[in-house]
């Protein structure tokens, strides 16, 4: 019952943008900090940005600082990444999670209670 489907991935060239998108049902959305994950092959599952659920309170990995953008609109219980200025290094697959009882932060993804397919997002030189 509980799902997370996220969309908006490709391929684009350096220095492009791509929007992710994640469409939560299930679960009370707004209760949940939200936050997108990227796995490159052979790489940890690492956390790129989180947002809380009322507070909208950001965290975002060092490497995607002024880059990227998380937001999330309750109403429309949807998670969003906003990607600018896409390196070849930000190629990976990227997942939307969903945990419950966390704080702003550098979280791991075993904190996380509910995850999405993942999209894949490739930038190519």
């Amino acid at each position: 019952q509980v799902q997370l489907v996220e969309s908006g991935g490709g391929s684009v060239q350096g220095g492009g943008s791509l929007r992710l998108s994640c469409a939560a049902s299930g679960f009370s959305f707004s209760n949940y900090i939200m936050a997108w994950f990227c796995q490159a092959p052979g790489k940890e599952r690492d956390v790129v940005a989180s947002i809380t659920g009322s507070t909208g309170i950001t965290y975002y990995l060092d490497s995607v600082k002024g880059r990227f953008t998380i937001s999330r609109d309750n109403a429309k219980m949807t998670l969003y990444l906003h990607m600018n200025s896409l390196k070849p290094e930000d190629t990976a697959v990227y997942y939307c999670a969903a945990g419950r009882f966390l704080r702003a932060g550098p979280t791991r993804a075993n904190d996380y209670n509910y995850w999405g397919q993942g999209t894949q997002v490739t930038v190519s030189s």
